[in-house]
């Protein structure tokens, strides 16, 4: 019998070859097990480029979160930011291969991040994981992580 269990402990889900015991009790086969990554259970890079796209589609129009880009094109810091969050979830490791560590508060020291940058970036941000329609816990789990990660940014006092 296959089954889907969920491991609520670490979030992830697998697939399980079992078979009846005696009593009932499930076995399950050494292995068997395959579990799933954040990455693989959100919908893989689809998922991370509609999500950071939607979100720089957000940056492009906003007047505190715009001049931190320096670049004029942000394709190019769309392309870093899903890398990233795909490297992160469990997705492949391109990210780390072009760019090394992700040093994240090293990479925007450069830039003024205050709490206007801050609540800018989670407005844009909460649009666009609004738009994935993801299950209630991943839409948690995520948006957990991206209100931590926003609030780590922030170098700069009010």
């Amino acid at each position: 019998m296959i089954g889907v269990r969920w491991h609520r402990s670490c979030g992830l889900a697998s697939s399980v070859l079992a078979s009846e015991t005696m009593g009932g009790v499930k076995e399950i086969r050494r292995g068997t097990l395959q579990e799933q990554t954040f990455y693989e259970q959100v919908g893989g890079e689809e998922t991370f480029r509609r999500l950071v796209h939607r979100f720089y589609q957000g940056v492009a129009e906003d007047p505190v979160l715009r001049p931190l880009y320096p670049e004029e094109d942000l394709g190019p810091a769309e392309e870093r930011f899903a890398l990233f969050l795909m490297q992160y979830w469990g997705g492949p490791t391109t990210y780390s291969e072009h760019r090394g560590h992700p040093r994240l508060r090293m990479r925007h020291a450069p830039f003024v991040v205050d709490r206007a940058a801050h609540d800018a970036w989670l407005k844009h941000m909460r649009e666009a994981v609004d738009e994935l329609g993801l299950s209630e816990e991943h839409e948690h789990t995520l948006w957990n992580y991206l209100t931590y990660a926003a609030a780590s940014m922030v170098n700069t006092p009010e």
